[in-house]
C-alpha cells in the first residue's frame, strides 16, 4: 500500500487508530508501563548529567491528558508532580485555530471538560516549556509527525520557535503509528512541525533527545 498523507489524510487517521484499536489490551497496558518508565529514566538521568556539568536544568513540562486510545501517561505526571518537583502543565483550546496555552496541573488541580471533550485544567498560565511532548498518531523515523488533523500542535510549536523559546519535543506514540512499517509513504506539509524524537512502546523510534 503506498498512500499519500496530503491526499488521503483521513482514511490515513483511520487506518492509524484501526491499527492501534486492534492492539491487546494487556499489551497496551504494558507498553504504556514501559513508556512512562523510559520518559521518567531519560529525564532522570538528563538531570543529574547537566546538574554535574553546572547546566540548566528543565523544570517545566507540557504533557498532555491521554484520552482513550493513547499511552496512559497521567501516572507519570502525578509522580513528576508530587515526587519529583517539575512544572507540569497541560493544552488548552481557548480559541479554535489559535495556538494551545499551556496551564498548570497538580493531581489536585480543578479540571473541566475542553472543545474536543478532553480535560484541561482550571488554573494559572504555566511557564514556557522546557520540554513538550506531543500526542502521535503516527511518525517516521526521522521525526515527521501525523496528529489529529486540527492543526493545534504545528501551530504552537512554530509560535514558540518564533518567540525565540528553546524547547525539545518528544513525541508519544504506539509502534503500530510507523508510517513505514504500515507501507505508507509520509509527505509532510509546509507547516508541519518535525519532532527531536518519538518514543513508542518498543522504545524510541527516533532517539532520545540530548540536552547541552
Amino acid at each position: 500500500m503506498n498512500n499519500s498523507t496530503q491526499n488521503n489524510a483521513a482514511s490515513l487517521r483511520a487506518q492509524l487508530k484501526a491499527l492501534r484499536a486492534a492492539q491487546n489490551p494487556v499489551d497496551c497496558n504494558r507498553g504504556a508501563l514501559l513508556i512512562r518508565g523510559r520518559l521518567f529514566t531519560w529525564l532522570a538521568t538528563t538531570r543529574t548529567a547537566l546538574r554535574d556539568a553546572g547546566k540548566p536544568v528543565p523544570q517545566n513540562i507540557a504533557a498532555f491528558w491521554s484520552i482513550d486510545g493513547e499511552p496512559l501517561l497521567q501516572p507519570l505526571l502525578e509522580q513528576w508532580a508530587e515526587e519529583e518537583g517539575y512544572q507540569v502543565s497541560l493544552p488548552v483550546v481557548t480559541t479554535p485555530n489559535a495556538p494551545l496555552q499551556f496551564r498548570l496541573w497538580t493531581p489536585g488541580t480543578e479540571m473541566q471538560e475542553g472543545r474536543y471533550g478532553i480535560q484541561e485544567p482550571v488554573g494559572p498560565l504555566a511557564p514556557p516549556p522546557d520540554i513538550i511532548l506531543v500526542p502521535t498518531l503516527g511518525y517516521t523515523r526521522q521525526g515527521d509527525r501525523v496528529g489529529y488533523g486540527q492543526g493545534y500542535y504545528d501551530r504552537t510549536l512554530a509560535e514558540l520557535r518564533q518567540q525565540g523559546h528553546r524547547f525539545t519535543t518528544i513525541g508519544i506514540a504506539w509502534a503500530t503509528g510507523d508510517l513505514a512499517a504500515a507501507g505508507i509513504t509520509h509527505a509532510p506539509a509546509e507547516h508541519d512541525f518535525r519532532l527531536d524524537s518519538i518514543l513508542t512502546d518498543k522504545g524510541w523510534a527516533v532517539p532520545a533527545p540530548v540536552l547541552a
